[in-house]
């Protein structure tokens, strides 16, 4: 088993590592709610410039998401 590591990552790319049995674009879309549901995280997100058209997280972004949702 590979260990994450905190680097860049597509949205699909990342969303598919939290929810590894369904669709990329199905995995984006939970990916997103999750994302929505956590408390401050989407502010937090805004304050690095991560904005919802964009297609990659920076490792910061994926950092953040990693704090508040656990690693994948």
């Amino acid at each position: 088993m590979e260990t994450f590591s905190l680097r860049e990552y597509g949205r699909s790319e990342l969303a598919s590592l939290y929810s590894p049995s369904i669709s990329s674009q199905s995995a984006w879309k939970k990916l997103k709610l999750w994302i929505k549901r956590s408390p401050g995280l989407g502010e937090r997100l805004a304050q690095t410039g991560y904005q919802n058209h964009q297609r990659t997280f920076t490792p910061r972004q994926v950092s953040l998401i990693v704090e508040a949702l656990g690693e994948p």
